[in-house]
């Protein structure tokens, strides 16, 4: 008997009928969405204005230099980190600066510019054979007014002759060659004269508190006739021997000397906040009385004021 072909049919099952498992996947995701969608609406709710304002600003701009928003909206204890709003007069790409680091910033930059000008002297009284030579006569450092240059005299070489406000020629150089870096620079000076302890007795009513200011003079016509600007003077001061150099010694000659000093912004503010306050005085002595009134009336109609006063005596004060 012929023997038949075994025919074997073997049927492909695909699972879950007509449909794949990638709904699953899709409906994950939306799910995910929904989930993310009601947390927002839950924090929208939840959330306190200012917070809101700070996520705001979060997504519109995630660096956080232009909406005010931050880099990382939310702190290490689960809370929105509340930030300052950027001023709306700013421009985008602007960054705004608070004064104090303005002012911060500013001294700083007055202080280095201080310091160089420092090194700048210093080398020129090393390379200038005028300061070279009288370099132990100038003494220069930084205070919180700025920077001072103070020329002393030293025994056997005064800045002027005893009891007069004349400099001496090499006093008069050593000012011609400071004058020559002072008068580059925009920032103001203050000039103030010092005396030792040693009483003046050359002539009545003239005390150590008109030569210490004689001679502060003295030192502004030199520098200005050097190359100093007349409007950078901000203060010439005579202090005679109120502030000494050596307390120890108050005759000593270091006590008699000229200080320059380079002002800072700081100080010159000062100045002249203090010489223009606001508001009338609480005392005005310059306004003449009634009784004071009457009589330069009086005076002016009789024709006395053109009478010639008699000159005081030798000795005798005029005030």
């Amino acid at each position: 008997m012929e023997q038949q072909p075994i025919i074997i049919k073997r049927k492909k099952v695909i699972a879950a009928g007509h449909h794949g498992g990638s709904w699953k996947v899709a409906f994950a995701d939306f799910a995910t969405a929904m989930m993310a969608f009601f947390l927002v609406l839950w924090l929208t709710a939840t959330a306190s204005p200012e917070q809101i304002k700070a996520v705001e600003g979060y997504f519109r701009d995630p660096v956080g230099f232009t909406e005010g928003g931050s880099p990382s909206p939310v702190d290490l204890e689960g809370s929105a980190s509340v930030i300052n709003e950027a001023s709306p007069n700013i421009e985008p790409g602007q960054i705004a600066i608070n004064d104090n680091v303005v002012d911060k910033l500013s001294e700083t930059l007055e202080q280095r510019r201080m310091e160089e000008l420092f090194q700048e002297l210093k080398q020129r009284i090393e390379e200038n054979e005028t300061l070279q030579e009288f370099k132990n006569q100038l003494l220069i450092d930084i205070t919180d007014e700025g920077l001072r240059i103070q020329i002393v005299d030293r025994s056997g070489r005064p800045m002027f002759d005893s009891g007069k406000a004349e400099l001496k020629y090499y006093s008069q150089e050593i000012l011609f060659e400071l004058a020559k870096t002072l008068g580059a620079v925009d920032n103001k000076l203050s000039i103030t004269g010092h005396t030792d302890a040693t009483p003046f007795g050359g002539r009545p009513g003239y005390t150590n508190w008109e030569l210490s200011a004689d001679r502060a003079n003295t030192a502004r016509r030199a520098l200005v006739a050097g190359g100093v600007r007349g409007q950078q003077i901000a203060r010439v001061v005579g202090l005679s021997d109120s502030i000494l150099f050596d307390q120890g010694e108050p005759t000593a000659p270091v006590n008699r000397r000229i200080s320059i000093i380079v002002l800072n912004k700081k100080t010159v503010n000062s100045i002249q906040s203090s010489a223009s306050a606001k508001g009338a005085p609480l005392i005005d002595l310059t306004v003449p009385s009634e009784k004071e009134q009457e009589k330069a009336m009086e005076n002016l109609e009789s024709g006395d004021w053109m009478k010639e006063k008699a000159e005081p005596a030798p000795g005798e004060l005029n005030w």
